[in-house]
Formats: structure tokens, sequence, C-alpha cells
């Protein structure tokens, strides 16, 4: 006897296509639970199944040998209509199996039992069930662990979905921030070519830096496997590359970077405290057109990190004195970040070029 359809087939059906369960590999998360209520039951067949538009399969299985079966022989097409919970005693018995060629051939299944997997919504998706050659009836101790073990194979499949639904959110957010970002960018670079004031300009093109800095700091943050910890090595590679091409193709880079994993608020003052010390050696350390290498180290340690930006222009012991003195915004700037993370900025002479140095510890759980 084939099965009627579900009164809400469609909404079913795309229920299913949500959870993207279809046609996937076997898993141990669920064959283990196969391999275990089959114990428990002590029954020869075990199955975590899906009923599909035209086809039974089977995401788990142990006892058949086979991944899908034609609806037109699913035991589980009939109970996905019933209540959370079906025991079929004795399959010859009942209207709905006992025309069915897997229950009446010699050696078929008499016994079935099964609980629904249901999404939060109520709907079925298939069930949980184990078959037995003989009739006979489960104690209650086997009927809760079907149930049980149900719920489990759900309470898996929504966290898989949950975190399917907030990738795709996160991916959305994080195109809108770079295409935030990039425009307001274009903005800056419209207004400052627009502008006649060499003071305009400057602060313009101070901005774009910044902007630059935390587009290379968003990057890295949206392919961090986890999104609370970031490489800073990787990020200021990629910083750099982007301030390359601001500072002009005359500047170089001399990097030693070691792979550094820092919380996310590290590494947000970091991305900026290289912006703010390339961009100054660029336009007062260098001048306009000159050449010149920026040298940046990044060393882990036991307790912390120490980073280290070195360039070799122009600077002197007045520089040093007016930097020390936070008399310029960028140094104002690197000091604010440097006490966010909890860090003194050390500025000294490198002969030729300044040198900024810090040493930061971080909190240990």
């Amino acid at each position: 006897m084939l099965a009627q359809s579900h009164p809400r087939q469609a909404e079913r059906l795309d229920a299913l296509r949500r959870y993207a369960i279809l046609d996937t590999p076997r898993e141990a998360e669920f064959d283990d639970i196969v391999v275990l209520i089959a114990e428990i039951c002590e029954a020869p067949v075990a199955v975590v199944n899906f009923i599909d538009a035209d086809r039974q399969w089977f995401k788990a299985e142990v006892g058949l040998g086979v991944r899908s079966t034609p609806l037109e022989t699913s035991l589980c097409s009939h109970v996905i209509l019933e209540h959370a919970f079906v025991e079929i005693p004795d399959t010859l018995t009942d209207p709905r199996m006992c025309d069915n060629p897997l229950c009446v051939a010699e050696g078929g299944f008499r016994f079935y039992a099964g609980a629904l997997l249901e999404t939060p919504e109520g709907l079925p998706l298939g069930t949980l069930c184990v078959l037995d050659v003989k009739p006979r009836t489960l104690t209650p101790v086997q009927r809760n662990a079907i149930s049980t073990l149900a719920a489990r194979v759900m309470s898996e499949l929504n966290l898989r979905l949950s975190l399917k639904v907030q990738d795709v959110l996160r991916r959305e957010i994080d195109h809108r921030v770079k295409n935030s970002l990039a425009s307001i960018a274009a903005v800056i670079q419209l207004q400052s070519a627009r502008s006649e004031s060499a003071d305009a300009q400057g602060a313009l093109a101070a901005v774009g830096s910044r902007l630059t800095a935390l587009s290379a700091l968003h990057e890295e943050m949206q392919l961090s496997s986890n999104g609370e910890t970031v490489d800073a090595a990787k990020l200021i590679e990629r910083a750099v590359a982007k301030l390359s091409l601001i500072v002009g193709e005359k500047i170089g880079f001399a990097l030693e970077l070691s792979p550094t994993k820092v919380p996310s608020d590290h590494a947000n003052a970091i991305a900026l405290i290289v912006n703010e010390f390339v961009t100054n050696s660029a336009r007062h350390g260098f001048g306009v057109g000159a050449a010149g290498t920026i040298s940046i180290a990044l060393r882990p340690g036991a307790d912390g990190y120490a980073l280290s930006l070195r360039d070799d222009g122009r600077g002197d012991a007045q520089s040093i004195e007016r930097v020390v003195k936070s008399q310029g915004l960028g140094s104002r700037v690197v000091t604010t970040l440097a006490r966010s993370i909890g860090a003194a900025p050390r500025w000294t002479a490198a002969e030729p070029g300044l040198r900024l140095e810090l040493g930061v510890l971080l909190e240990r759980a």
C-alpha cells in the first residue's frame, strides 16, 4: 500500500532541502547512533532515514546494505503521517504494511518501531527506526532510547542548519562592510582630488590610509577560523600590501613576521599602529618622492608578543623628542592604541631613521 503524501508535503520537502542532508556521505555521528539503537533494541536492522519526494534515503543504516529504496516499499513513508512514535508489533496485521513486499516475503520484516525526525515547526523529515524479522514488542527502556536518540539526530541537524544560516548572514555582512569601506575610500579620494587645500588633502589622505588598515583587518578576520583571534603576521602582510600602493614604489618593506595569534581587539590596534607608522614615515621620514625602507618585525613570546617598526629615513634626536612628547597626530594615535592593549610605545633613533617597539603581554585564560 503506497502511503499518501503528507498534508504539508511542499513545506516538508522544502524543509528537507534546507537541511542539505540528502546524498551526503556516511558520518560517524549517525552511524554510531544506528549501531547503538540496534544493540539496545536487539534488532537486526536500524536506520536513520529521510522521506524524499520519490524515495526513502538512508543517512545511516545497519543490517540493510543499501542507501535508498523506492517509496512503494517504504514503511516509514506511512509512519511520518502518524504520531511522534509508532510501534507495529506485527506488520502483517497492519493494513498499511500487510501487502508490502518487504514484509510479506519469506524472512521479511514483521516488526517495526520508529520515532519521527521532526523540525521545530513539526514537519516530519523521516525516522529513526528499528526492524525485526519476527513479531515482538519493545520494552519501555527501548522505546525511550529510540525517542531520545531521534531527538539527538535532530539536534545535530538543527545545529548544522543554524551554523549554515549564520555563515550566510556573516558572508552577507562581510560583503556589505567591504563594499562600504570601498565606497568611503572612493569618496575620500574624490574629495582629495577636488580639494585645493594642502591641509585638507593631507587630512583626507590620513583618513584614507586608516581605512586601508581597517580593510586589511576586516579581510583577515573574515578568513580567520573562529573570528575571535587573528594571525597578526598575516594581518600585517595584508596591510602592507595595501599600504605599498599608497606610499609608492620607491618605499620598500622588509618583513620578519612569525605567526602570532592575537585577540581581535589587539589585531585592530596592530593594524592601525602599522598604518600610522608607515604613513608617517612616508610623509615625514622620507619626504615626498624619496626612497627608503620600512622594516617590520613581529615575534611571539611565552606571555605575549613584540612588535618592532623601523624606517631608515631622516629621523633625528629632534624627531624623537617630538614623537615622545606626542606632539604629532600620528604619535598620539600610536600612544592611544598602544595603551588600549596594555603597552607603552618605545621610540628610539635607528641611525638612520626612527624605531618603534612594543612589548605586549596577553592575559591567559
